[in-house]
């Protein structure tokens, strides 16, 4: 700082406060102090800064998502990046991957990096382990699932509703014979699904003890062999509703191996990539996962300007997006 201070001919405290962004610096010496700082590619310490200043904060978020690869995940971790840069903070981002010994792993690398709050997807019974950081103060948020053992923010889709939804579209185009394909069961956003789907069903008269159901699925093959299985069966499904993208994609592998892709309806819960490309598109669920990032990065923000209101639980709508294979009709009505 101090090579910097003397190319830049000012004060050391000068180039300081061009740093750390503090006003009454004219735009002429934040200009000779930024050019100085490039050329002897200068990068300040922000750690070190951090001890001295006022509010003690790093600048920074910890951002915990289910997997980068997964679309849904990758779009709140875009949204939560966009709206920390607007703010001049950066964002450490670390994959889930429904591992609960990851999870506690990456807060804790997240913690001993101070960053200054956390957004988080979890897969833990529990999220006790976080009580005391919520005591020091620091802003805890939870997207797509909800936390227990604590009290904290949260940001999620209407798991429930929207998969009430896709089962009630299916009933309406005609089907009494749909089939389910759930995630772990140890998710919450998978019980919520499975919860919502049942619902629908029984509401409509259908009687859910001979429902096909399949769960613990968690990726594309195990899906895909699952649906094959299912449409193989004595008594095979003429609908399918996929309680999640990667489980939708195998879904959709299967249906085209077997040229069934015609005549079995399905509806997935999220939508994913070039699905209104296919044939028939793919009838959707569709989150916004876009809104749900945005939402809890402006949560984290407000605490940390002073919001100390109650805990809130925001719920942030689906909707239904026809495309063609969710309004499939069941052969025998056809």
């Amino acid at each position: 700082m101090r090579h910097v201070a003397a190319l830049a001919g000012v004060g050391v405290k000068t180039v300081s406060r061009v740093i750390n962004g503090e006003p009454n610096v004219s735009a002429a010496t934040i200009a000779r102090v930024t050019q100085a700082a490039r050329t002897l590619d200068y990068q300040p310490d922000l750690h070190a800064g951090n001890l001295r200043r006022a509010d003690g904060r790093t600048r920074t978020l910890g951002l915990l998502v289910g997997s980068v690869d997964n679309p849904f995940s990758g779009t709140v971790h875009r949204a939560v990046e966009d709206a920390a840069r607007e703010h001049g903070v950066a964002v450490f981002a670390s994959s889930l991957d429904d591992d609960r010994d990851r999870e506690q792993e990456a807060v804790s690398a997240f913690l001993r990096r101070r960053v200054d709050g956390l957004i988080l997807t979890t897969v833990s019974e529990s999220q006790d382990y976080l009580a005391p950081e919520l005591r020091r103060g620091t802003p805890v948020v939870f997207v797509d699932r909800e936390p227990a053992g604590i009290t904290s923010d949260s940001v999620v889709s209407d798991n429930a509703d929207g998969a009430a939804l896709a089962t009630g579209h299916l009933l309406k185009h005609g089907h009494r014979r749909v089939a389910f394909l759930g995630d772990r069961e140890a998710i919450q956003t998978a019980r919520e699904r499975r919860r919502g789907f049942l619902e629908e069903l029984g509401r409509a008269g259908v009687a859910t003890r001979d429902v096909p159901m399949v769960e613990g699925l968690h990726d594309e093959e195990s899906a895909r062999a699952a649906t094959i299985a299912l449409l193989d069966s004595p008594a095979p499904p003429t609908a399918i509703f996929s309680s999640q993208n990667l489980v939708t994609i195998g879904t959709i592998r299967a249906l085209r191996e077997l040229g069934r892709h015609r005549d079995i309806a399905l509806v997935s819960f999220d939508d994913v990539p070039l699905a209104d490309l296919l044939e028939p598109g793919l009838t959707v669920v569709a989150q916004d996962p876009q809104q749900i990032g945005r939402l809890a990065a402006e949560r984290v923000f407000a605490r940390l300007d002073g919001d100390r209101s109650p805990a809130a639980r925001t719920i942030v709508p689906t909707r239904l997006i026809e495309r063609g294979s969710g309004e499939i009709r069941p052969r025998q009505e056809g």
